[in-house]
């Protein structure tokens, strides 16, 4: 293992804060450097501008700054092939290469996976034509998911009622390009009930294992209600994810899965977010995989992880995942996401945010939206803009600890829910 090496975060969110600061942990790591990172990174580390989804872009920059390992943090590059050009120019990657980062880029790929390989899933068609689609309805039993197949921000799902809200979600995909290219082909599925839990599973040399599992909050308003975004908050570990459950999800969904990468010729270097449906009778089934670290599932999971994950990206990069004995921080963790007012739809950029001094143990305030104007003042400059993290003891005191500093951050637009990790903390309400 490399040490002092030099790591290349490649995004500008949530997300890739908390890695940022998880290999300036590491003592394997000796610089990071961010692209193009944020307001908050630029306070951590150097950061420098690139066009992440442009592969000869982030392969000079690679070059320039003696990248020993490239983390990629947002799909977007996954999906347009960044990683097949640094991998095919030498460089360690931790991200999958273009065919694979199809399981998140096409839903209509991801779905023809699990079928094939036999994992368990709702039931589901796909469709590029208004007609058929809406002929299809007459098959349906109530409510339906209606999603565009490609890459949306978290934000290409509607969940359909009744029929006229189905025909109306297939009409503003397909005709009325409401998510652009990536609604020029839908799928249409079951609605299945249950709790919905995040499983991250970092994947190297057909080895794999798995952090713990973790509940995101997709809505934007408290009760889960309102439209879905990219994340409102998240806690680990999910008690719903129980060993009976999750030795279903190994048996009945990680090893096909590992099975059909190989059948495919797919060599998976990263990590693989399996987002799962978890009936009342503690049935597993794939919602959806993603090829990325969760956001904001991953600004809980690494503050957890207490062997090293940097040792464990540079042995999936490697095609060479060793370590699989796991060591877990006791406790749970809360991340709280402070958004723009009016997120998911048009919100205000610009506004001042004051952050607090000094922060509780255990506590981090980790930057999405944000960015610097010329006096260094920090300025909202996003939907999701910060997320504030704690570590507990218990779930309820690192939701305390949270909330404290999220009520001490001076902002006037902010906009989070007081909610987050309710089912567990009150699970009969």
């Amino acid at each position: 293992m490399d040490e002092g090496m030099t790591v290349l975060v490649l995004g500008g969110g949530g997300r890739e804060h908390a890695l940022l600061k998880c290999c300036l942990r590491s003592e394997r790591v000796g610089r990071v450097v961010a692209a193009p990172g944020n307001g908050g990174m630029a306070r951590e580390a150097e950061c420098r501008p690139v066009d992440a989804e442009d592969g000869d872009a982030v392969l000079a920059l690679a070059r320039a700054c003696g990248a020993d390992l490239v983390i990629i943090g947002p799909e977007a590059p996954l999906a347009a092939g960044v990683a097949d050009v640094l991998r095919k120019a030498g460089f360690r990657v931790f991200g999958p290469g273009r065919e694979a980062a199809r399981l998140e880029s096409s839903k209509a790929f991801c779905k023809a996976f699990l079928r094939d390989n036999g994992v368990p899933t709702a039931a589901w068609a796909n469709f590029t034509e208004v007609a058929e689609a809406v002929a299809w309805l007459d098959r349906c039993a109530f409510p339906v998911v209606v999603k565009a197949s490609g890459l949306a921000a978290g934000k290409g799902v509607i969940i359909c009622e009744d029929r006229e809200a189905a025909e109306s979600a297939i009409r503003e995909m397909l005709e009325e390009r409401r998510f652009g290219e990536s609604g020029r082909e839908i799928v249409i599925e079951e609605f299945l009930t249950g709790q919905e839990a995040s499983l991250m599973v970092l994947i190297g040399g057909g080895d794999y294992v798995c952090l713990q599992p973790s509940q995101d909050h997709k809505r934007i308003g408290e009760g889960d209600t309102g439209p879905n975004t990219g994340g409102m908050g998240a806690y680990a570990p999910a008690a719903v994810v129980t060993e009976a459950v999750m030795a279903k999800v190994r048996e009945r969904i990680l090893a096909p899965t590992m099975e059909g990468l190989r059948k495919a010729g797919l060599d998976y270097r990263g990590v693989l977010f399996v987002g799962l449906m978890i009936d009342d009778k503690g049935e597993p089934k794939v919602l959806e995989f993603n090829v990325r670290f969760g956001d904001p599932e991953c600004q809980v999971l690494l503050p957890l992880c207490e062997t090293d994950p940097v040792q464990l990206m540079v042995e999936c990069a490697e095609g060479r995942l060793a370590t699989t004995n796991l060591r877990f921080h006791e406790g749970a963790a809360m991340i709280v996401v402070l958004a723009a007012k009016g997120y998911p739809g048009s919100y205000a950029k610009g506004e001042p945010i004051g952050l607090p001094g000094q922060l509780p143990e255990g506590v981090d305030i980790l930057h999405a939206g944000t960015r610097l104007d010329e006096a260094g003042q920090l300025l909202s400059a996003g939907g999701r803009v910060l997320g504030v993290t704690a570590v507990g003891s218990d779930l309820r005191d690192a939701a305390d600890k949270a909330y404290a500093v999220v009520d001490k951050v001076e902002w006037v637009g902010k906009t989070f829910r007081r909610d987050i990790g309710q089912r567990q903390l009150h699970p009969t309400s």
